[in-house]
């Protein structure tokens, strides 16, 4: 029967927390925005302004307490419009009196000072506050030529301005210029994979006319570039017949080039034609029906005119893109999306995912600014094809974003990923001592959904644990709202009795080392696609979110995976070792008991499989008490990271190829070949158990093989002749036998098969 799980370190463990969520509603109609922490925000729409004095560069500045934030700057209007919101936390204003004011350069123009007890509060769904005119003053309440116009009132993260204002929390706003980053919603590229299927080539005329060329095709799509084996052919036509598979991201922006080359020696190579395919031209390939071949024209290579040849070169190709795939850009045992390319195989959504991304507490400074550690703190969660960014809180150790974003979701046996990160691109100030270069992982969070009940909120804090080549460390807390909605429990529930990923994957499966590359490929296109985004998900951010180097070799990992192996075994281990008392009578009453239970089963065999699944929902039952409480997260001792030496560390964290000197390599070449020998042994001996098994009746001991058929006999007379639950009988009281009629040398069944010969004496 299951255990209660084992208690994680204090400090590693996930808490469950009590956020005061619940108090805000974003409309009547759709979904609520209840699973973050209520927010208000002072909002400043600055809209336009006229009648300024002379055509002057004006810009506006709005100051509430010691933060500020500026529009942009236009030169020689009298009647500039802006339309800019401006957002600041009322958490954090400690002033009374808001300041919008115009200025030439630094010379006040004039501006509007409103009191904050005079500002209405707005709690959607009210309809938007309208702007009005506002006369101009200076500080000294006198008036001053022009009006501004504007909209001023108090309201939560849930206002439709939210997303689009600047807010004073999220980036230092004032003169000095450092960049605002705003929270926002990002789409990866629809990816397919694209097959193109080399059957044959003619007339492929060599340079060289004494000899045929060795031709093979190279195939190339934007970075990517495979080619065909060398033909065999002594002829002028070839055939190959070999699939070839790439990956691409639509929009399409690059075309199918192909060429057809002669291997004349050694790193030297002849192209012998060309052809150029564009991919929006090729056929959309549904199902494992095939699409129709065709020949194409190969240009003849080079910038001199040629003569217009009777019978060209030709390439015979059977090309598509292949929708009825899932192209994967994450790892397939926690892929976030399970769905085919193509739309019209898509099925409909079960549920919505809503996570409320709450706060951080007790990050680790990233860098130095001003003489003192901080950290520039934004969260990416990607989930599907859909990846948000929360707003990037600024100089704060503890930060607080209260944003709430929703999925639509199509299989439960997904998982969503949450990442926090320091900013490492905002402008400098003086005093910066830290690279901007790129941000820095802070921690990640994987959540299962099949794991979660519906429609239950959860609540929890999850450790950030960051895994470098010094060690395990914690990097602080996230705290996050979750929850599973399903749209319909029937549907849900028929998800289990499918197929996990599209029927084409099992129908036409890829091999292994093609699946690889084309994740590869995957990730780097989503993640050159993300960085051309305005603002950009940066390339380090989407390769963490992905985990593209999750198949590089690591100590650590392969005692991680043997232990969980050794977990998963540890309940046969327990099986066998409650038998093993029963038949040593370490108990005399249980003993009996399973005697007694043995022989009802036997002489009334119909009661067997009712026994074992009624049995199975006992235990099933009673494992109710121990369900786990709350979702999955980061294991640290799952992940043997823990208990890492340093120099397996240092080792996982090399760069590939390796940057070490040689003297390390060796060392690290020579434990890898201890660690391989010993699995080497362990699969040496499953084979040899297995081919034992094969020769008991393949002569190769022609002595043991016909002891073997002559007890196959012997067993088949007495089995004839004997009842069956006689047979069961005694077979089992004779494994259940009392200690005193047990010898302690091996059985005969036992020597036996271990003398039978296996091909282990043929491997030199």
């Amino acid at each position: 029967m299951q255990k209660p799980q084992q208690t994680q370190p204090a400090d590693f463990a996930l808490k469950e927390t009590s956020p005061n969520i619940g108090g805000i509603k974003k409309d009547k109609f759709s979904c609520t925005y209840d699973l973050v922490e209520q927010m208000l925000y002072v909002y400043v729409h600055v809209v336009k302004a006229k009648d300024l004095p002379g055509n002057i560069d004006s810009y506006v500045e709005v100051q509430l307490g010691n933060y500020k934030g500026h529009t942009k700057n236009f030169e020689n209007k009298s009647n500039p419009e802006w339309n800019q919101v401006f957002a600041f936390s009322k958490d954090r204003i400690q002033a009374s009196l808001l300041e919008v004011v115009i200025k030439d350069k630094d010379e006040l123009v004039g501006g509007v000072f409103i009191d904050l007890n005079d500002i209405p509060k707005r709690v959607p769904p009210d309809s938007p506050l309208a702007s009005q005119w506002y006369r101009m003053e200076d500080r000294k309440a006198e008036k001053r030529k022009g009006e501004l116009m504007l909209a001023v009132w108090i309201g939560t993260q849930a206002d439709e301005a939210f997303s689009d204002a600047c807010h004073s929390d999220a980036a230092m706003i004032g003169p000095e210029g450092v960049a605002n980053i705003r929270s926002k919603v990002y789409l990866s590229p629809k990816l397919w994979y694209v097959r193109v299927n080399v059957i044959e080539a003619q007339d492929l005329l060599p340079s060289d006319k004494s000899r045929y060329p060795e031709a093979f095709v190279k195939v190339n799509l934007g970075s990517q570039s495979l080619k065909t084996r060398i033909s065999q052919s002594k002829t002028l036509n070839h055939m190959w017949n070999e699939d070839l598979m790439f990956v691409v991201a639509e929009p399409f922006e690059d075309s199918l080039v192909l060429t057809a080359e002669d291997k004349v020696g050694p790193n030297k190579d002849e192209i012998l034609g060309k052809c150029v395919i564009p991919l929006h031209l090729m056929p959309r390939r549904l199902d494992h029906k095939p699409v129709n071949t065709k020949w194409f024209n190969l240009e003849k290579h080079g910038g001199e005119q040629k003569k217009e040849v009777k019978f060209p070169s030709r390439i015979h190709l059977r090309v598509c893109l292949d929708g009825g795939y899932h192209v994967l850009d994450e790892p397939a045992h926690y892929s976030s999306d399970l769905r085919p390319t193509e739309k019209q195989l898509q099925k409909p959504s079960i549920g919505i995912l809503e996570v409320g991304i709450i706060s951080a507490i007790g990050l680790m400074p990233m860098k130095t600014r001003d003489g003192h550690g901080t950290t520039d703190a934004y969260c990416v969660a990607k989930y599907g094809q859909k990846w948000i960014r929360t707003r990037t809180i600024v100089d704060s150790l503890a930060p607080k974003w209260n944003e709430q974003y929703t999925w639509e979701v199509y299989d439960p046996c997904t998982v969503i990923t949450i990442a926090v990160f320091d900013n490492g691109h905002m402008q400098k100030s003086e005093g910066d001592k830290f690279d901007g270069s790129k941000d820095s992982r802070i921690g990640k969070v994987r959540i299962r959904l099949s794991t979660l009940a519906t429609d239950r909120v959860y609540t929890h804090s999850y450790p950030l644990l960051v895994l470098q080549d010094s060690g395990l460390k914690k990097m602080g807390e996230v705290q996050l709202a979750v929850r599973f909605t399903s749209l319909s429990l029937i549907s849900m529930l028929s998800i289990y009795s499918q197929p996990m990923f599209p029927n084409m994957h099992h129908i036409y499966p890829l091999p292994s080392m093609v699946k690889d590359g084309l994740r590869h490929h995957a990730t780097q296109i989503v993640s050159m696609r993300l960085s051309r985004s305005e603002p950009p998900l940066r390339k380090e951010v989407v390769e963490y979110m992905l985990d593209v180097d999750s198949h590089m070799w690591s100590v650590r990992k392969s005692k991680a995976n043997f232990l969980r192996i050794m977990k998963v075994l540890g309940g046969l281990v327990m099986i066998g070792r409650w038998f093993d008392n029963i038949c040593n009578w370490k108990n005399p009453l249980i003993s009996i008991l399973i005697h007694n239970i043995f022989m009802i089963l036997v002489l009334y065999p119909g009661l067997i499989l009712p026994s074992i699944f009624i049995s199975m929902f006992v235990i099933g039952i009673w494992n109710f008490r121990f369900r786990p409480r709350h979702p999955p997260h980061m294991d640290n001792r799952l992940s043997h990271a823990d208990v890492a030496q340093p120099d397996e560390l240092d080792e996982e964290f090399d760069t590939f190829p390796t940057s070490k000197s040689l003297d390390i390599v060796k060392m690290r070449y020579d434990r890898l070949r201890c660690v391989a020998g010993r699995a080497q042994t362990v699969l040496g001996d499953l084979a040899s158990q297995g081919e034992r098994f094969q020769n008991l009746l393949s002569w190769r001991d022609p002595r043991a093989t016909t002891l073997f058929v002559t007890f196959c006999l012997i067993a088949a007379i007495v089995l004839f002749v004997t009842s069956f639950q006689i047979v069961i009988l005694l077979t089992g009281f004779y494994v259940l036998r009392h200690p005193k009629f047990r010898n302690k040398l091996p059985s005969v069944p036992f020597n036996f098969f271990r003398r039978l010969p296996a091909r282990v004496d043929s491997i030199f």
